[in-house]
């Protein structure tokens, strides 16, 4: 399964290569996804039949805390791809996309699934590093897709910073070969993350501190922790909004996990809160950072850019707690984060085609013109708020209790960011929905129907989450504090 989740985008990606100018292409496109979705539920079906599932010479690994991870990359990219067909289709009647940007659009969306896939079920930290650069370089061709001088600039800082960032997080995974090496068993095993993990309270403490903390900026760029985030904005807003969806749903996400997957071996190896103070203090500055930058955009995209890293400074920050509480809520907050962000994109974009700009002043009446958008984009901005009881409500008030339990002093900030971002993200909402619809403005094809089946699962997991998925994360909490082996 492991194997045939891995096949499924790489002949999306080459068949889209030929076909990707189609008109049929975005058919084809959502067909892979769906596929892949297929697959990723078999995966999970399988691992809590038999547990963790290894594969390819132990390069490749799927257990508790990857599995759910793995099923949510599959139905964001899959419903993201239902979205993205009519949304792509009406790029090319505008003339903003040509066929043959069209077959590097559909084969790259494939390319970069793939590379998500290969992030997640890597056991191999030195592959694991590969496909997160193959992630960089799918999504470089995806911001400047539209060819601008904008869209070039934005691909280009991309690219270099995460660029840098990527070749700190090589030299990171380096130090950790450096430290395996160091064992007389070692051999072929020096960065499978299994073996790593097993034996890390024989690990050099010191090594492994310093591999963390070039790993944590390597891969911390590409989770967008301030002050490395000046890439993310720029990316998202001079990129098609398919790529936005799922480069803050998905992307965000696996580069956190690689985060978190080198501080199991960290917290192994010195038995300190070196690696959870670290991610607090990225954390914890990414948030307040993100937070105060939200009161000055003028553009929708580059406003939920400064969301997401927000979001992400508030799970790395959990992460960094540490404790079952803390740990459970930075997993719910993964998913229902998501789910959330990935269904904003979608209503942002075609705001953005309704109104034929992004920026904020010049969108207006969104519920006059194409009401199942305007509805989108508010119920989405409530739910990434933390209005409850949808899901997002849920993880940061479990993340405010575990930070009063273990960090009082730290609950203040986090309290007062969440209401600095409340402000930022009504600040321009009401005259975006309700407002007078401008003259000339006409409704857009839409499918919609992702946007409110991702709202209605983060209203769900907001109300009661059901029990399939709260043993998921519960056996990853375990997991990753080291309360069960392997």
């Amino acid at each position: 399964m492991i194997a045939l989740l891995l096949w499924v985008p790489l002949m999306g990606m080459m068949t889209l290569a030929l076909l990707g100018k189609r008109a049929k292409a975005g058919r084809i496109n959502a067909y892979a996804n769906a596929a892949m979705l297929l697959v990723s539920l078999l995966l999970a079906w399988q691992v809590w039949r038999e547990g963790p599932v290894e594969g390819g010479g132990e390069q490749l690994r799927v257990d508790a805390f990857n599995v759910y991870l793995i099923v949510l990359t599959a139905f964001v990219g899959f419903t993201t791809s239902l979205f993205s067909a009519p949304y792509m289709e009406n790029e090319r009647h505008h003339g903003r996309v040509t066929e043959g940007s069209l077959r590097l659009y559909h084969a790259m969306y494939q390319g970069f699934m793939l590379a998500m896939f290969l992030v997640l079920t890597a056991n191999n930290m030195g592959l694991l590093w590969v496909a997160m650069e193959g992630a960089t370089l799918a999504t470089v061709l995806l911001v400047g897709l539209y060819r601008t001088p904008e869209s070039i600039e934005a691909a280009w800082k991309y690219f270099i910073l995460c660029g840098v960032g990527i070749a700190q997080a090589l030299f990171g995974t380096v130090l950790l070969y450096f430290a395996a090496e160091q064992l007389p068993d070692a051999g072929e095993h020096a960065l499978t993350w299994s073996w790593l993990y097993q034996h890390a309270d024989v690990l050099n403490p010191d090594v492994l501190t310093l591999a963390f903390v070039f790993l944590l900026v390597g891969y911390g760029t590409k989770i967008g922790l301030v002050p490395m985030h000046n890439w993310l904005p720029d990316a998202h807003s001079e990129g098609p909004t398919p790529m936005s969806a799922i480069l803050s749903g998905l992307l965000l996400n696996d580069a956190l996990y690689a985060v978190v997957r080198c501080k199991m071996l960290v917290d192994g190896a010195v038995h300190t809160p070196v690696a959870g103070y670290l991610m607090m203090g990225f954390g914890l500055l990414s948030f307040l950072v993100a937070v105060l930058f939200l009161h000055r955009q003028r553009d929708i995209k580059r406003l939920f850019s400064y969301s997401s890293i927000e979001h992400m400074g508030a799970m790395t920050f959990a992460f960094g707690v540490g404790g079952p509480l803390a740990t459970f809520a930075a997993l719910l907050h993964m998913t229902v984060h998501s789910l959330t962000k990935s269904a904003i994109f979608i209503t942002v974009g075609h705001a953005a085609q309704i109104a034929k700009t992004q920026q904020i002043e010049h969108i207006r009446g969104l519920i006059r013109t194409q009401p199942a958008i305007g509805w989108g984009l508010l119920i989405g901005t409530l739910a990434i708020a933390g209005f409850p009881p949808f899901g997002v409500f849920t993880s940061e008030f479990l993340l405010l209790s575990a930070t009063m339990r273990s960090y009082p002093w730290l609950t203040p900030p986090l309290l007062l960011g969440i209401g600095i971002a409340f402000a930022g993200l009504f600040r321009h909402l009401h005259s975006m929905v309700y407002g007078h619809a401008p003259e000339g403005q006409t409704p857009v094809k839409a499918n919609l129907w992702p946007v409110f089946a991702h709202l209605a699962l983060v209203l769900w997991l907001g109300v009661a989450i059901p029990g399939a998925l709260s043993d998921w994360f519960n056996q990853a909490t375990q997991l990753i504090a080291g309360s069960i082996p392997l």
